[in-house]
């Protein structure tokens, strides 16, 4: 094997365990401590948990549903992955047996306000779960669920998260002791959880439409086109006040993009207008592909981000 591919290796799974530590250190430091349930299988583990009075440890429960939904998650996804989550989940597992054993970290959940915990602990895990994610990997039970049907349908993998959530996190209603507040305290945690992820695995590949007002139009959209490598539309357009004919100038870019574009503009034409509105859905070169046909495997339309 070379040393390349060896070193590729160890990075995706040195990225992987510091993503599991980040989730687990979420959950052990503020989450579990307040007795707040989150979402996914750790937020089914934590019910169980609560409701046992401590009896049944959360890494055996934990692992055990992990197992089961594993073995259809793999068969769908195929031997890569599942290796990796199996990887991810046994570390998970090990972690939350052994972190609760430091005082640092679970004396860091006597921040007295358990709003600051949920919103913290959403947080935090919501980086681990990014990590893990970019490398192919998966902490298993709602991890699997949002990964299959980000890969066969065209939803962000924090709405997914968010609909299972609602009904593992309302069920602690029903515990003794438990109440409303307690599940407002869970959705916090859900909230922060899948804003956060969203932003961290999508945000860079959020697009803007562009319309941009200008007599210099043929002047910006050469310097958009030349130096910004941006394709631009030019559309006949009349201004009405003036009645003169003019140019209308639409380009589609990525946010990020954004400052660097209208920059561009402003140097340009300082008298511009530019009108800028968020872009649900952007399919062609440089941005999203839809892939029509049909999957070989299972006959599934794919929706393929680049």
């Amino acid at each position: 094997m070379a040393l390349s591919k060896i070193l590729k290796i160890f990075k995706t799974y040195s990225i992987l365990t510091v993503g599991v530590f980040l989730y687990a250190f979420s959950w052990i430091a503020f989450i579990i401590p307040k007795g707040i349930a989150g979402g996914g299988v750790t937020g089914i583990s934590s019910i169980i948990y609560y409701a046992t009075n401590e009896l049944i440890p959360i890494s055996l429960s934990y692992l055990v549903i992990n197992i089961v939904l594993l073995a259809g998650g793999t068969m769908i996804l195929g031997k890569g992955f599942g290796f990796k989550t199996i990887y991810c989940i046994l570390c998970a597992s090990f972690m939350f047996e052994v972190l609760p054993q430091f005082e640092w970290i679970t004396s860091l959940s006597d921040i007295p306000d358990k709003f600051i915990n949920a919103i913290i602990g959403g947080g935090i895990s919501a980086f681990g779960i990014a990590a893990i994610f970019m490398q192919g990997g998966s902490t298993g039970g709602t991890d699997i669920i949002a990964i299959v049907l980000s890969k066969y349908r065209d939803n962000s993998p924090g709405k997914i998260f968010m609909y299972c959530d609602l009904i593992i996190i309302g069920s602690i209603y029903f515990l003794p002791g438990k109440g409303l507040q307690d599940i407002v305290y869970g959705y916090v945690v859900m909230v922060s959880f899948t804003y956060l992820l969203d932003q961290l695995l999508t945000g860079s590949k959020q697009s803007v439409q562009i319309i941009i007002f200008s007599s210099k139009y043929k002047e910006i959209g050469d310097m958009l086109t030349t130096e910004m490598n941006r394709g631009v539309t030019a559309l006949n357009s009349v201004g009405w006040y003036s009645k003169q004919d003019g140019k209308v100038l639409i380009v589609i870019a990525r946010k990020s993009q954004l400052p660097q574009i209208t920059a561009g503009i402003k140097e340009v034409d300082n008298r511009a207008f530019i009108s800028v509105c968020s872009a649900m859905g952007v399919y062609g070169e440089g941005f999203d592909v839809v892939k029509s046909k049909k999957n070989k495997k299972g006959g599934i339309m794919k929706f393929i981000q680049e």
